[in-house]
């Protein structure tokens, strides 16, 4: 059946235009119901024998048995249904068994943002530095904190994307191949120039690339080289915690929403398709309020 779990991948590349990362996390799921079957003596060529109402829920009985956090085995059971939803409408399976099954319900982890004063001292930084990656790094973490724009978009942009003629702006292409364009606030122009000027031309050494921000190999930089980069300096900086890419975007749209912008403007600069999936900050910026207050009244406690 593994053949099935490549049609649907290429399904969702060709057909869904899902992203290389959604596409890489399905097959991994996938690839775990698949070795779960195997161990079953299940995964036969004829679907509607192998995957039963059963078999998916021995699945999730294993994966808990494993000790698997809630939210993974929510994603995986997610990615199992999605599947069988493929099979049913290419005639692989006569019924749907995952219809049958419970969906295990992931608790929704209220983003934890940084303060503005960790937020301060995370993008000084790499002005302590004099290199060429110290002025790229300036740039990439003011861009992102001063767009919101995802880790995958940010290190997806071209040269063409950033247009510094008149208002700066940046176009970058998001979730669902659905492109946008973001303001980008004036003290992040300084910086990109400064990195335009100096410090991309000395990492690329004559080379040519595309790609707006790259690495010392004048290749574009990725996800997870910006991931070690972020994951440096929050740590010389002193930043307590986990802090990840994600950990600025949540920190851009809670400061927005406390500084008075509407829900719905911070709708739109994220990308968010669904209103619902922006209201979680509203419930960081409600707590900053409270705190405040509280402590300008003590008698509130």
């Amino acid at each position: 059946m593994n053949d099935r779990v490549e049609a649907f991948l290429h399904y969702l590349s060709a057909e869904r235009g899902s992203s290389k990362n959604t596409i890489d996390a399905y097959r991994n799921d996938l690839n775990g119901f698949m070795k779960f079957l195997d161990g079953e003596g299940l995964n036969t060529p004829d679907a509607s024998n192998a995957i039963t109402r059963d078999a998916i829920n021995g699945y999730i009985g294993d994966l808990n048995a494993r000790r698997y956090a809630k939210a993974t085995v929510a994603r995986k059971v997610a990615a199992v249904k999605s599947f069988c939803g493929f099979l049913l409408d290419h005639g692989d399976l006569r019924s749907n068994p995952a219809s049958q099954v419970d969906s295990p319900r992931a608790p929704k982890p209220v983003p934890k943002p940084l303060t503005t004063e960790q937020v301060d001292a995370l993008l000084a930084e790499p002005t302590k530095y004099d290199s060429p990656e110290a002025l790229r790094d300036a740039a990439m973490l003011q861009l992102m904190y001063g767009t919101g724009m995802r880790v995958t978009e940010l290190v997806s942009l071209n040269l063409d994307s950033l247009h510094l003629d008149g208002p700066c702006w940046v176009r970058c292409l998001g979730k669902g191949g659905k492109e946008r364009d973001m303001e980008v606030p004036e003290r992040v122009l300084a910086p990109l120039t400064t990195y335009l000027d100096d410090g991309r031309p000395a990492l690329l050494k004559g080379r040519l690339h595309q790609a707006l921000f790259v690495n010392r190999r004048g290749e574009r930089l990725t996800r997870q080289g910006f991931w070690l980069i972020l994951k440096g300096y929050a740590k010389t900086a002193g930043i307590d915690g986990h802090v990840t890419p994600h950990t600025l975007r949540h920190s851009f749209a809670t400061h927005l929403l406390r500084g008075g912008v509407s829900v719905r403007e911070v709708q739109e600069r994220l990308g968010h398709a669904n209103v619902s999936t922006t209201q979680v900050y509203t419930q960081l910026a409600d707590e900053h309020i409270r705190e405040v207050y509280t402590d300008a009244h003590p008698r509130a406690r």
